[in-house]
């Protein structure tokens, strides 16, 4: 799948007002909890159209943001514009965030959320995505990663997550996502977009990309390798506990 594509419906596809209610409270108290004296300097990798970027300099962090599709990174600074804030987004994928903000290294906290890393195209790409993370941040500085619970989906071989919908102007559209479970244990995900305009029938739009499925055991180890300490895992970005079997997500916190 190419985002690019996806640049303009992304901001339907998620309710921000509510994800970024929900998630804020956690994020804020995984930045306070870094030690900086005060706000921390913070990097989205994979930051999608930016909105949790875009959030944290509402807020009076200093924010950063990149992403592999300039698509996205094009809608990050037009909604940073909207919000009447200042972030700094580079079109960058995992693995060139350091020579992509080398003049404004080290930063305090990077963020990865929205099960991006899994977008990695293999393991010796995850170890130099998490090399990357960890040239960016200061000794000290935080690591969070927010995935699927991968533990779950494939042990159970679920397919299909909640439809998402979306209504806009008369327009309607419908998100439909799933997974093929592939024969090298690579997973495709899979979007269909369903679009009508008022007066018109249905349109559809089908697109997939390949995952890396990573269970909590396969990415703790490879965050040691890396060198990151002080790794916890959560069930989701409430901070509940994770459970292997239940946990919607796996979120990751860590020291470099």
């Amino acid at each position: 799948m190419t985002y690019d594509a996806f640049s303009d419906d992304y901001d339907r596809f998620v309710n921000w007002p509510s994800r970024l209610a929900f998630e804020m409270p956690f994020l804020e108290r995984f930045l306070a909890g870094l030690g900086t004296g005060g706000p921390a300097r913070v990097l989205d990798a994979a930051c999608g159209t930016g909105m949790h970027a875009v959030e944290l300099a509402r807020r009076g962090y200093p924010a950063a943001g990149a992403d592999l599709s300039t698509g996205m990174v094009e809608r990050a600074r037009q909604n940073a514009a909207a919000a009447g804030v200042e972030v700094r987004f580079r079109a960058a994928p995992f693995g060139q965030l350091a020579r992509a903000f080398a003049g404004e290294l080290p930063f305090d906290a990077l963020l990865c959320l929205g099960n991006s890393l899994p977008h990695v195209p293999g393991v010796e790409a995850l170890g130099e995505a998490l090399a990357d993370f960890h040239a960016c941040l200061r000794p000290g500085g935080g690591l969070l990663i927010q995935n699927r619970n991968f533990d779950a989906v494939l042990a159970g071989r679920e397919r299909w997550m909640e439809p998402q919908a979306h209504q806009e102007a008369g327009g309607e559209w419908v998100f439909l996502r799933f997974y093929d479970f592939e024969p090298d244990g690579m997973i495709t995900f899979n979007i269909i977009t369903l679009r009508r305009e008022p007066g018109q029938g249905w349109r559809q739009r089908v697109t997939g990309t390949r995952l890396l499925p990573l269970p909590q055991a396969q990415l703790v180890r490879a965050l040691e390798a890396a060198g990151f300490t002080q790794i916890a895992a959560f069930g989701g970005m409430d901070g509940s506990p994770f459970d292997p079997q239940a946990s919607g997500n796996l979120v990751i916190s860590a020291r470099r």
